[in-house]
């Protein structure tokens, strides 16, 4: 069985984009599914997106402490510990600013949709943290990746239930981590090979 490193490194960006949107295509499926069966009426599902200021804005200022707080990490600890087998420098390097917005909205509003009002609503907030956390199949192979993602998730958690279940202040909280951080590996990605280039020269 192929090692998941070298399992990317046969894939084109594209692949890989597409995978991803499949994935998010697959879970809106099992969340209208779910949903269909779950709630009782559509008016239950929109109470969910209800609107608040105050939590949306809490939702934007957490996903912007926990960017600011792994980019210190990636700075402290060694490059190891944020080796996810090359996927995400995959993804991100050669993405348009426009590209990487529309991957994170994306991302944020089929998971959150999924993990938290779904399924969070309809058990606890660890029963979604954990499932949440196990989907993300590509961190399993370094523990601090898994515990990274694990610790992420509760947090994720703890703010729909202190938000009383606000699925846009998570939304935002998620969509916010994923474009910045998306930014930050396109912009590494680029300071890196510019930098291999002028080592050849």
């Amino acid at each position: 069985m192929k090692k998941q490193s070298e399992i990317i490194k046969s894939l084109t960006a594209q692949e890989l984009a597409f995978h991803v949107y499949s994935t998010q295509f697959v879970l809106l499926t099992i969340s209208i599914l779910l949903g269909i069966f779950l709630f009782d009426s559509v008016r239950e599902v929109f109470e969910l997106f209800r609107w608040n200021t105050r939590f949306v804005l809490l939702g934007i200022t957490m996903g912007s402490v926990v960017v600011l707080l792994d980019i210190g990490l990636m700075k402290l600890l060694p490059e190891k510990y944020y080796d996810d087998g090359g996927i995400n420098e995959k993804i991100f390097k050669n993405r348009t600013i426009l590209e990487i917005l529309f991957f994170a909205i994306t991302i944020a509003i089929c998971e959150e949709l999924l993990f938290r009002g779904i399924i969070q609503t309809h058990t606890n907030w660890i029963v979604g943290s954990i499932i949440f956390a196990l989907i993300h199949i590509r961190y399993w192979g370094h523990w601090y990746l898994i515990v990274n993602i694990l610790l992420l998730s509760l947090l994720i958690s703890g703010l729909y239930e202190w938000t009383d279940q606000s699925l846009l202040a998570v939304m935002f909280m998620h969509f916010i981590i994923d474009f910045l951080l998306g930014i930050v590996v396109r912009e590494n990605a680029k300071k890196a090979l510019k930098e291999g280039m002028n080592h050849e020269n």
